[in-house]
């Protein structure tokens, strides 16, 4: 007589992250930082495009003390082309340029129709590789992984912060996002 298939629960870790930084993360900064900040984005959605400036600014201003991981979060629901960019972002990633295409990505949401975002690929590989590797969705697996890992961190919209682990529920000014990385800083390292 057959088993009975036993599933794994799915278990959600609402306020954590589930899935620790790893080797095939996205990872911009030092990786002696004492504060690491996991952001689960969307590039189509208008709330990460906001974010953008607000994080690049927080990089700038403590560049020994975080270092920025991003995962892809793409809500196609709400937003169609977000999974393409996802897309173009990792393929941009094979050639070692993830980040100049998550920098035009988040800075250039309303030009995600086909034409802008084929210039994008050539632009970042004249050869043709990104954009095949566009068009097959090569990286739909990858992009899929990132999307559990926040769905298993409780993660519900874009942007989603976590740092060193722990959801930031408050806003993601330059001033809270600051402060929370202070804090976070001075937790690992007290004075």
């Amino acid at each position: 007589m057959a088993q009975p298939m036993t599933r794994t629960p799915f278990q959600v870790e609402t306020g954590r992250l589930v899935e620790p930084v790893n080797r095939d993360d996205h990872v911009r900064g030092p990786g002696s930082a004492p504060v690491t900040l996991v952001e689960y984005g969307d590039y189509q959605c208008p709330y990460c495009g906001r974010a953008y400036p607000v994080v690049e600014a927080l990089l700038a201003e403590r560049p020994t003390v975080v270092r920025l991981v991003f995962r892809h979060f793409p809500l196609t629901d709400l937003h169609p082309r977000a999974e393409i960019a996802a897309e173009l972002a990792e393929a941009a990633g094979m050639v070692g340029q993830f980040w100049r295409a998550h920098a035009w990505l988040s800075t250039h949401q309303g030009q995600f129709d086909a034409e802008h975002l084929r210039g994008l690929a050539v632009e970042i590989d004249p050869a043709g590789g990104v954009e095949r590797e566009v068009e097959r969705r090569a990286y739909s697996d990858r992009i899929h992984r990132d999307f559990l890992s926040g769905v298993r961190s409780g993660v519900n919209e874009t942007p989603s912060f976590f740092i060193n682990g722990v959801r930031h529920d408050r806003d993601y000014s330059l001033a809270a996002l600051r402060q929370a990385v202070d804090d976070a800083a001075r937790a690992v390292r007290p004075s």
